[in-house]
């Protein structure tokens, strides 16, 4: 391989480009989705409680990083992790096409579509970002920054442009340029492929049956179709509430159990069990971390469109722009974040991987606060300034930089080889718990249950310090399961 001036191999910035167009598809969709739930049907929306919207927004979230453990498996075992991207990203662009159809049916088909592409692209894309820098170190985390820039470029654009698509000339428009961008990634994926064809290809492992694999998949497909089938013909009725709070456990469950296979029937040594700790603990603190978070697409979306002040010269900024506000932020302090660790590093202070995970959680408790502040504020005097959430949005992303990027590499360091795949998908299983989680809390802050949001946001706050705190007294004890890796 050519090197690069950069340092960088060439097929980094394959990858940044389809994440980042990717990204766009799915943040700019996403922007809109709680907000067109809510809307009245005569402006073009769903016409749903705030509840029904937030819980079905909790689903999809978590339906979109719970299918990457199953999408992890079909790059490790059958299609190999660059055609589990390319296809990913078909699948996704087909479900913004069906989305842009203005119809009950086709928006949730189009959801489950690009759930489901999601899954397979997002665990596959994190483990070929991996396998560009086999000797890992500080170039495979400097490597996985630079492709979380790629993922917030995409969805600061995606959120602008999708967003005021959506809210000011119609939804169809908002859901139609997400597909846009998806085809975009693939086209450019197609024509720069060259530059990861050394990476990502399918392997056959010792004693395996693909053609059951196959038959195994087929049939888990099948199963899906059937049930999406009949939820559309409305022979199975699902209230999304119940259904949330049953998947929460569900998610629980096969973490659970995926952890036990892991340490009892995976046949790993010792170390490799210790690994397996930390990766544990990543999870927990992930799951707690993004229930949080996520807030921004859900309450914090529809506190920004009825309760802050959006008017400006007498032009109106979209409530969905609150959302783009987190990309922002990432792109403006990433590399200051990256300059932290760097100047720590050379003078022999580097926090370990469990301290930054616990400042992650400390940042989370700090922006509830805020936004604890915020929300009885609006409920006493009327709508605020958008500062408030502003300084909200600032503190989470402090808190995601010193979670997200670190987790990435982190798990791509701890996992043994021939799992890697499998272990991002168990990463973002814990984005996807903490997803679900998000949805049923922002259904008991918005709608009937407004008046509790300040005092459920405290606890919140409460919740995410106590936790860091314990982490961090934990951060030396966890360090020692790890030898070798920072």
């Amino acid at each position: 391989m050519t090197p690069e001036p950069t340092g960088h191999p060439r097929g980094i910035y394959t990858l940044f480009f389809t994440e980042m167009w990717e990204r766009f598809s799915y943040y700019g969709m996403r922007a809109l989705l709680v907000l067109y739930m809510v809307a009245e049907v005569k402006r073009g929306g769903m016409g749903l409680t705030d509840e029904m919207a937030a819980a079905i927004y909790g689903l999809y979230t978590a339906l979109v990083y719970m299918t990457a453990l199953p999408g992890g498996w079909v790059g490790d075992r059958l299609l190999g992790a660059r055609s589990a991207v390319w296809w990913g990203g078909v699948i996704i662009a087909c479900g913004h096409v069906v989305l842009g159809i203005h119809s009950t049916q086709s928006f949730f088909i189009g959801l489950i579509l690009v759930a489901f592409g999601s899954g397979l692209l997002k665990s596959n894309m994190s483990a070929l970002v991996g396998q560009l820098y086999p000797e890992g170190g500080a170039r495979r985390d400097s490597g996985f920054t630079l492709f979380y820039m790629g993922i917030n470029v995409g969805a600061l654009f995606g959120q602008l442009m999708c967003g005021w698509l959506g809210e000011h000339v119609g939804w169809r428009w908002g859901f139609s340029a997400a597909a846009v961008g998806m085809f975009l990634g693939l086209v450019q994926f197609r024509f720069t492929e060259r530059h990861v064809a050394h990476i990502g290809s399918r392997v056959v492992h010792a004693g395996q049956n693909v053609r059951r694999e196959w038959r195994m998949l087929l049939a888990g497909l099948a199963g899906v179709v059937i049930l999406v089938v009949l939820g559309v013909a409305g022979v199975l009725r699902i209230n999304a509430v119940e259904f949330a709070h049953h998947t929460a456990w569900f998610i629980a469950g096969v973490a659970l159990l995926y952890f036990l296979w892991a340490f009892f029937l995976a046949r790993l040594d010792a170390p490799e069990k210790k690994r397996m700790v930390v990766i544990l603990v990543l999870f927990l603190a992930s799951a707690m971390f993004w229930a949080g978070f996520e807030q921004v697409g859900s309450s914090f979306s529809i506190f920004a469109e009825r309760f802050t002040i959006r008017k400006f010269c007498g032009w109106e900024v979209p409530a969905s722009w609150i959302q783009a506000l987190n990309p922002l932020c990432v792109i403006a302090l990433a590399p200051v974040v990256a300059l932290l660790w760097s100047k720590l590093a050379s003078r022999e202070m580097s926090p370990s991987l469990t301290t930054k995970m616990s400042w992650a959680l400390l940042m989370l408790a700090l922006g509830f606060v805020v936004a604890g502040w915020a929300a009885h504020r609006a409920l006493s005097t009327g709508p605020v300034w958008p500062t408030w959430l502003m300084s909200v949005v600032l503190l989470h992303t402090l808190g995601e930089l010193f979670l997200s990027p670190v987790g990435l590499s982190a798990v791509t360091k701890l996992s043994p080889p021939r799992l890697t795949g499998q272990m991002m998908g168990i990463w973002f299983l814990g984005s996807s718990l903490g997803d679900i989680l998000a949805g049923i809390l922002a259904g008991g802050v918005t709608g009937d249950a407004t008046v509790q949001m300040p005092e459920r946001f405290h606890h919140v706050a409460v919740t995410a310090g106590v936790s860091g705190v314990v982490l961090l007294l934990l951060a030396r004890w966890i360090t020692k399961l790890m030898p070798g890796i920072k």
